[in-house]
C-alpha cells in the first residue's frame, strides 16, 4: 500500500512538473521558435521546387540551384564563431537572440522579396537570394539549438523544451508544406511566400520579447580552463596548431568557393552554354570529398599521434599574447580537437565510419529536391493531391516509421536495424521507379492490399492510392533508416565533444547527396526518372554493404550492440 501511495504520489509530481513547464513563457517561445527554425527549410529546399516546376524551370537547373542546401551541410564551420562574435548595435538583445532575431527577420524578407521577382526570368537574383535564406536558416538553426539549452532551467527543462521544439519545427513542415500548396492551387505562388515571409517578419518582432541567458560566471571560467589546457606542458606547440588550422580552413574554403563558383556560372549561363554537371561531380566532387573531410581528418590524426609521441609539444606553459591566440585557441578547440579525438579512437576504423555516414542517406538526400517536380511535373498530379499524398499522409507515415525504428533499435539491436534501414530505404527507389512508367505494379499492390479500397473511403481515386501508397512506404523506410541512424552516431561521438562532432557527422550526410543534385538533374533531363531511381537504389545497396562490413568491424572489436557513447581522452 506504501509503495502504491508512493508511485501515485510520484506520477502526480511529474505531471504536475510537465503541466508547470508547458504553463511556462519559455516553452511558448521554443514552440514558435522551432516553427520558424522549419519552415524556412520546408520552403527553400522543398516547396520551392513546387513553384520552380510551374515556371517552367528545367530539372538540370534545378539540380544546380538545390546546391544552396550546402549551408546546411556546412554550418560547423562558422557555428563557433556565432558564440563569440556580436552583430553591432544588437548586442543589447542578447547574446542569442541577437543573432536569431537578425536571422529572423533577414527570412521574412528574402521571402517577400522572392514574391515579387519570377524565377525563370530571373532565376540569377532568384538563386543568390535563396542562397543568403538558406545561409541565414542555417544560421538561425544553430542559435536556436544553443538558445534552448541556455534558457532551460529546473522547470522549463532541456527534455520538455527539446520535444515541444520538434513539435513546432513539425507543424512547420505542415505550414510550408501542405498549406503552401494549398495556397499556391488558388493564390498563387507570389501570395504564398510572401504570406510566409509576412510570419517569419512577425515571428522576428515577437522574439525580441524572447528570454535570453548569458553565460555564468562559472561556465565562463571553466572555457577558459579549458583553453588554457592547450597551452599546458604536453600539449601542440600553438605554431603547429596555428598552421593545421589554416590548412584546414584553406582546404574548407577552396571547396566552397569552387562550388559557389559553378552554381553561379551554372545560374548564369544559358542551358546549351551550361557547365557540365556530370563532369562537375565525378572530377571535383571527390576533390571537395577530400579537402573537406579526408584531408582534414589526416592533418587531425597526424598532430594526435604527434601529441602522444611527444613530438612538437610545449615543454611548458605558453602565455595568451592577444586576441589572436584566443581566436586560433578557439578554433582548435571547436573545429581540430573533435575531429582529433575521433581520428585517433577509431584509428584506421574513422575511413568506415565516415564513409557510411557519407553515404547512408544518399537515397533519400539525392532526390529529395526532385520530389515535388516528378509530382507535379512527371506525373501531372495536382497541388492538392500532393499536399495531401506527401504531407498529411507521409507525416504520418514518417512518424509510424520512426516508432517502427525505435522499437527495432530495442528488439533487434542497433546495427541490425541501422542495416535494416539501408536495405529498405533503397528498395522503396524501386516504388518510384515504377511509379515512373506507369504504376502499374504499384497500383496491383495498392488493389491487392485493400488500400484501394480504404483511399476510396476518403475520396481517393486509383491514381491517387497508390502515389499515397509509394509516398507511406517509403517515409516508412525513411523514419526506420532515421531513427537507427541517430542512434548509431549517437554511439560513434564521445561526449565531451557530443555537440561538435554530432554537428560534424550529421553535416557530412547532406554533402554527398547535395553535391551529387546537378549531376542527377542532368541525368533526370537526358534519361528520365526511371533510370534515375534504378541508379538511386544501387547507390543505396552500396550503403547496406557498408553497414555490414561495420556490423562485422564492431563485432570484432567486442564492442557491446548499446554500450554508452565513449569518453573522451583529456586533452
Amino acid at each position: 500500500m506504501a509503495n502504491a501511495a508512493l508511485d501515485n504520489s510520484t506520477r502526480i509530481s511529474r505531471w504536475l512538473t510537465l503541466m508547470a513547464a508547458l504553463r511556462h513563457p519559455k516553452t511558448g517561445y521554443v514552440l514558435l521558435f522551432g516553427f520558424a527554425s522549419g519552415l524556412p527549410y520546408a520552403l527553400l529546399l522543398g516547396t520551392l521546387y513546387a513553384w520552380l516546376t510551374d515556371a517552367k524551370v528545367d530539372v538540370e537547373t534545378m539540380g544546380v540551384f538545390s546546391l544552396i542546401g550546402l549551408a546546411y551541410a556546412f554550418k560547423f564551420l562558422w557555428s563557433p564563431a556565432l558564440d563569440r562574435v556580436d552583430i553591432p548595435l544588437l548586442r543589447r538583445l542578447g547574446k542569442r537572440k541577437q543573432w536569431i532575431v537578425t536571422a529572423q527577420l533577414l527570412l521574412g524578407a528574402i521571402l517577400v522579396l522572392l514574391s515579387l521577382l519570377n524565377p525563370l526570368n530571373a532565376l540569377g537574383l532568384f538563386s543568390l537570394l535563396a542562397g543568403i535564406g538558406a545561409f541565414a536558416s542555417a544560421t538561425q538553426d544553430v542559435v536556436i539549438d544553443a538558445w534552448r539549452v541556455d534558457v532551460a532551467d529546473e522547470v522549463a527543462t532541456i527534455d520538455i523544451l527539446s520535444t515541444i521544439y520538434q513539435m513546432g519545427y513539425r507543424a512547420s513542415a505542415l505550414v510550408g508544406g501542405a498549406l503552401a500548396l494549398f495556397m499556391a492551387e488558388r493564390l498563387g505562388w507570389p501570395t504564398v511566400y510572401a504570406s510566409m515571409g509576412a510570419i517569419l517578419l512577425a515571428v522576428g518582432f515577437v522574439g525580441l520579447f524572447a528570454p535570453d541567458a548569458e553565460r555564468s560566471a562559472a561556465t565562463l571560467a571553466g572555457e577558459r580552463a579549458n583553453l588554457e589546457t592547450l597551452r599546458q606542458p604536453g600539449q601542440i606547440e600553438p605554431r603547429i596548431r596555428g598552421w593545421a588550422l589554416s590548412a584546414v580552413a584553406l582546404l574548407w574554403g577552396w571547396a566552397l568557393v569552387t562550388v559557389l563558383v559553378f552554381m553561379v556560372r551554372s545560374l548564369a549561363a544559358t542551358p546549351e552554354n551550361r557547365p557540365d554537371s556530370t563532369e562537375f561531380v565525378s572530377t571535383m566532387g571527390p576533390l571537395i570529398v577530400i579537402a573537406t573531410v579526408l584531408l582534414p581528418g589526416l592533418i587531425a590524426g597526424w598532430l594526435e599521434t604527434m601529441r602522444k609521441q611527444g613530438r612538437h609539444v610545449l615543454t611548458e606553459a605558453a602565455p595568451i599574447r592577444g586576441g589572436i591566440d584566443i581566436a586560433l585557441d578557439h578554433g582548435y578547440r571547436a573545429l581540430i580537437l573533435p575531429l582529433a579525438e575521433i581520428i585517433g579512437r577509431l584509428k584506421w576504423a574513422a575511413v568506415l565510419v565516415i564513409v557510411l555516414v557519407l553515404t547512408y542517406r544518399i537515397t533519400d538526400a539525392i532526390w529529395g529536391s526532385f520530389a515535388y517536380p516528378f509530382y507535379l511535373g512527371e506525373l501531372k498530379y495536382t497541388k492538392d493531391e500532393v499536399a495531401i499524398a506527401s504531407k498529411f499522409f507521409g507525416v504520418g507515415a514518417l512518424l509510424v516509421g520512426l516508432a517502427l525504428g525505435g522499437t527495432l533499435l530495442t528488439v533487434i539491436g542497433r546495427m541490425t536495424t541501422l542495416t535494416l534501414g539501408a536495405v529498405i530505404a533503397a528498395l522503396t527507389n524501386l516504388l518510384y521507379a515504377d511509379l515512373a512508367i506507369g504504376g502499374a505494379r504499384m497500383q496491383a499492390a495498392s488493389d491487392f492490399t485493400g488500400f484501394t479500397w480504404l483511399a476510396g473511403q476518403f475520396g481517393a481515386d486509383d491514381r491517387m492510392a497508390r502515389l499515397m501508397l509509394t509516398i507511406g512506404a517509403e517515409n516508412i523506410a525513411v523514419g526506420i533508416a532515421g531513427a537507427a541512424f541517430v542512434a548509431y552516431l549517437s554511439s560513434i561521438v564521445a561526449k565531451g565533444y557530443s555537440a561538435v562532432q554530432y554537428a560534424l557527422l550529421s553535416s557530412l550526410t547532406l554533402l554527398v547527396g547535395t553535391l551529387g543534385r546537378p549531376a542527377l538533374g542532368q541525368m533526370i533531363a537526358e534519361r528520365g526518372y526511371y533510370d534515375v531511381f534504378i541508379f538511386t537504389t544501387l547507390i543505396g545497396l552500396f550503403a547496406v554493404l557498408l553497414c555490414v562490413m561495420e556490423w562485422v568491424r564492431q563485432a570484432r572489436s567486442g564492442r557491446a550492440e548499446n554500450a554508452p557513447p565513449p569518453e573522451p581522452e583529456l586533452f
